[in-house]
């Protein structure tokens, strides 16, 4: 799973967060505009200011979110879930007969029967890892292998080489946070019994005045975190909480070098793993364990914009549809491909997938499921990764690439680079990039919803790009719902704001043009993509009318 950069950057002291020569950035800037606010927005605001003011949209849109779950009590997003027509809610029956049962908003697949769910997960390398290394450790004879054994030997290798590098730059990060681990949980309550409330933020604490020594260090321990992580308007529950994760995260990476994983996913969902047709399992708790990752991206694609609450999402006459896959740690092949075939089979036009690993051991699963995807006309809009790489050439799934015919590019995926502001941060540093990544759009500092009921902040990554893409493929669908989704992607890249100035290559001072790391050289543009949009002739075919369920008479 992607976590949030500005933590592991910025904890490391490689972050320039907090420094007083830093500009402010607008709030929502990922909705202004380069001329009319000078920066680089995609333009939603002017297109609903000037194109879309007088209309109406043609059709609601439903966008699956698979992610880590959604907080389904938040003001800005609970009138926007979907909601399925034919599920009763709580009557622990499965009304419509679609295999799942209470699943009124959506679907958890790293849920149990129980009603236990998965949190922490391992990494796929790890389970790799340890799964061949009985059969390839210490010295082998490799003359009788098959193509398959050297395939398994090469990925077992490259497995083994992640675990231990992974595992020398976590014990960095481990040694530097344990300190502060320590400490967190008592500058907090001592702020917490100062302020005189649960919960606080980075603002709350640069307006507070200490009137102690003890509270005055308790200030600076925890305001230092806020500013650090360019998370001043995030609660101080939800920021130790994103702060532990990511520790507990890089503790794992040092332990997976030392024993094998726990199977945490198969003790509590319990299915059948290795056969791909045992699909109906989980449970319906769509908030489960962490729900701030899902929460937000949810938000950036769809939070009410006419509230004045919050945050307003891109676009304004959709459904979030919840599908839960995705754990701390990494997801596994078997979640996606049921997560994507869910979608497509509950009515999602637009799939946002703000996730990914560097090893995928059932990947023909998953492309058996954007297949499927495609066959029904859904696009799939996925984050390109944080990893500050060239995925021409690094592994990076899932991708749309089939394993069985590495030639072909599924036409109905696009994959979403973050860029940033201004002219100086127009790449993420962070960002993956290469020829495979088809558009940038806006991944730093994005504001938008956060668990809590009434919460928001700041996140970034291209975990938070994806969504804007995903919200703008809705809102184009919404006003032109005969487009296909290879129509809208082609909409989407041919109206980029196109970049003719050299950009940092992700990672390095090295200057290149956004043409040379990305397929269009661009920056999503709503305004130009509506224009575009009304003038191509859409050739979505009508969907097939699902046979009627047969009703069973009443007794009596």
């Amino acid at each position: 799973m992607f976590v949030i950069l500005s933590l592991a950057v910025s904890l490391t002291g490689n972050s320039a967060a907090g420094q007083s020569s830093k500009p402010a950035t607008p709030k929502s800037w990922h909705l202004l505009d380069l001329e009319a606010d000078g920066v680089y927005g995609i333009s939603v605001e002017k297109a609903y200011q000037k194109l879309l003011n007088d209309r109406k949209p043609r059709k609601k849109i439903v966008v699956a979110v698979i992610d880590s779950g959604i907080d389904t009590a938040h003001e800005d997003l609970k009138p926007v879930l979907w909601r399925n027509p034919g599920e009763v809610p709580g009557n622990g029956k499965d009304d419509d007969g679609n295999g799942f049962v209470d699943d009124v908003h959506g679907w958890n697949f790293i849920g149990g029967p129980d009603g236990r769910n998965v949190g922490k997960d391992s990494y796929e390398a790890a389970r790799i890892y340890y799964s061949f290394k009985k059969q390839f450790e210490g010295p082998v004879d490799s003359t009788s292998w098959s193509s398959d054994d050297k395939r398994a030997h090469r990925i077992y290798l490259k497995a083994k080489n992640q675990i231990e590098s992974q595992a020398k730059e976590a014990t960095m990060y481990v040694m530097f946070l344990s300190s502060l681990m320590e400490k967190l949980p008592g500058a907090d309550s001592v702020l917490r019994s100062a302020l005189g409330k649960p919960l606080y933020t980075g603002n709350d604490l640069s307006a507070f005045k200490p009137q102690s020594a003890e509270v005055s260090k308790a200030r600076g321990a925890m305001m230092g975190l806020f500013q650090q992580t360019q998370q001043m308007d995030m609660t101080n529950r939800m920021l130790i909480d994103e702060v532990t994760s990511f520790y507990e995260g890089e503790k794992s990476k040092v332990e997976a070098a030392q024993k094998e994983p726990r199977n945490f996913r198969g003790e509590v969902v319990q299915d059948r793993y290795d056969d791909i047709n045992d699909r109906r399992y989980g449970n319906a708790d769509l908030m489960a364990t962490d729900a701030s990752h899902g929460t937000h991206v949810s938000g950036i694609i769809a939070a009410l914009r006419n509230n004045d609450k919050g945050a307003k999402g891109v676009a304004d006459h959709v459904e979030i549809m919840t599908i839960r896959a995705v754990p701390d740690g990494d997801e596994h092949d078997k979640d996606v491909a049921n997560a994507i075939r869910y979608a497509v089979d509950n009515g999602a036009w637009v799939v946002n997938m703000s996730f990914g690993k560097s090893f995928s051991p059932q990947k023909k699963w998953v492309d058996e499921a954007v297949r499927y995807a495609a066959s029904k006309d859904v696009l799939l809009v996925h984050a390109a990764g944080n990893d500050a790489e060239n995925i021409d050439v690094e592994d990076n799934f899932p991708n749309p690439r089939y394993d069985d015919d590495k030639a072909w590019l599924a036409p109905n995926w696009i994959t979403v680079g973050a860029s940033g502001p201004t002219g100086q941060s127009l790449t993420a540093s962070f960002s993956n990039y290469g020829l495979e990544v088809d558009v940038f759009a806006p991944g730093v500092e994005i504001y938008s919803t956060l668990p809590g009921g009434d919460q928001y902040g700041n996140q970034q990554g291209t975990s938070m790009a994806s969504p804007v893409a995903a919200g703008l493929a809705a809102l184009l669908l919404s006003y032109y719902p005969e487009l296909t989704a290879a129509q809208v992607k082609d909409i989407l890249e041919r109206s980029v704001r196109k970049i003719d100035i050299k950009v940092l290559k992700p990672g390095t001072e090295e200057e290149v043009m956004l043409s040379e790391i990305s397929k269009v050289g661009g920056i999503l543009n709503a305004y130009e993509a509506l224009l575009l949009a009304a003038t191509v002739k859409g050739a979505r075919q009508p969907a097939a009318k699902p046979m009627a369920k047969p009703v069973t008479p009443k007794k009596g």
